[in-house]
């Protein structure tokens, strides 16, 4: 029997993939199950870029090898959203990294930059793969409160009692997943300034910026934030295109070139009609961004009345394509929660838990999912 690499035994499988077996058994005997637990957007790409991607699939060179960096069109488009959306310069050729989505690169960067016994700034709750890749690259994962009363933000004076000579680097994501909570300019300029003063690396996975948000931002629009951070950001939640596979990483040349070099050694580029259909999603105009606000929007004043009949409450101030919703006073436990509505009721919703121990109390409901099934799910409450 072969012996399984030691770094195995410092990591679980993924809630999500032993959970959705789970609810696939049940949908085999016949469940109707309503699955509000996963943020797989439901919804197409842009028509134009299903179409650029049909074309793009002819192109001579299509089915050859392409560049680790990405073609240069979709550099500079980047780029361009970037400054168009965010206000943001970037210098296409040496600042940005297309990536084959946003979850890569939160392994590329902890590759470049992590040594074995490096300590590893982590929220929660939060994206449970920081913590899992951090872990996977020899980290040590040291995870740092975000609370209700703190509207989700990190009490950075409280971080820097604490020895943070062996912090290598920093996770944070805002608007932030599962709350929804916001960061603005001023918090931003405060999460760069912790960095700077303890020199530590600061990343911000961005992909949720334009989901019911109505002043996307940019950790990198503050003053001085290239030197001492990158950003992640991705097509999958703003375009519905999370199945092609395509994000993007963002900073000052020197950290791009460092993910670059892991980069090249993992992969042999993106294929060139996803590039090319990426490059047409980045062009959308006003009209899209509003089409899917609309939807978002109509699905989650419904899910509200979900969480209603749950007595759960929730922040009508936060964006993205969930609500975060506390659990009734007589309901602490979140996995016993969502275990009694799956069975009873057969809904399936994602418990806080997932995503830290400060996520005890809460549970998350996803928008990916049509209003007749909101709705359905709404009725077995009245039933």
């Amino acid at each position: 029997m072969i012996k399984l690499a030691n770094r195995l035994n410092t990591v679980e499988e993924y809630y999500f993939s032993k959970k959705l077996r789970e609810v696939r058994e049940l949908i085999s005997k016949g469940r109707p199950i309503i699955n509000m637990g996963i943020g797989s957007p439901d919804l197409a790409p842009p028509a134009a870029v299903i179409n650029c991607l049909v074309d793009a699939v002819l192109h001579p060179n299509a089915h050859q090898y392409q560049s680790y960096q990405g073609l240069p069109e979709l550099r500079t488009a980047i780029a361009d959203f970037y400054k168009l959306k965010f206000d943001v310069g970037i210098e296409p050729d040496k600042e940005v990294l297309p990536l084959m989505g946003s979850k890569e690169g939160i392994m590329h960067i902890s590759m470049a930059f992590i040594n074995e016994g490096d300590k590893v700034l982590i929220p929660n709750p939060g994206y449970p793969t920081y913590t899992s890749v951090t872990k996977l690259v020899g980290g040590d994962p040291v995870l740092y409160d975000l609370t209700a009363e703190k509207g989700w933000f990190p009490d950075l004076q409280l971080l820097e009692q604490q020895n943070l000579d062996a912090v290598k680097l920093m996770w944070v994501n805002y608007p932030h997943m599962p709350t929804g909570a916001q960061a603005d300019n001023s918090q931003l300029s405060e999460l760069v300034a912790f960095a700077r003063r303890n020199n530590i690396l600061l990343i911000n996975d961005n992909p949720y910026s334009f989901v019911l948000g109505t002043n996307p931002l940019s950790l990198l629009g503050i003053e001085g934030a290239k030197d001492v951070a990158l950003e992640l950001n991705s097509l999958s939640k703003t375009f519905n295109m999370a199945g092609w596979r395509i994000g993007m990483v963002v900073g000052n040349e020197r950290h791009i070139s460092a993910v670059l070099k892991v980069k090249s050694n993992m992969d042999s580029g993106m294929f060139y009609g996803i590039q090319r259909g990426a490059i047409e999603a980045l062009k959308s105009g006003p009209k899209w961004f509003e089409s899917m606000d609309e939807v978002y929007n109509s699905r989650r004043t419904l899910m509200y009345q979900l969480a209603d009949k749950l007595n759960c409450t929730y922040d009508k101030g936060a964006v993205g394509m969930f609500v975060w919703a506390k659990l009734p006073v007589n309901a602490s436990k979140a996995e016993a929660f969502i275990d009694r509505v799956l069975y009873e009721k057969d809904i399936f919703i994602s418990p806080g838990t997932i995503f830290g121990s400060n996520g005890e109390g809460y549970i998350r409901f996803s928008l990916c999912i049509e209003e007749d099934k909101i709705k359905e799910a709404i009725n077995r409450f009245d039933n």
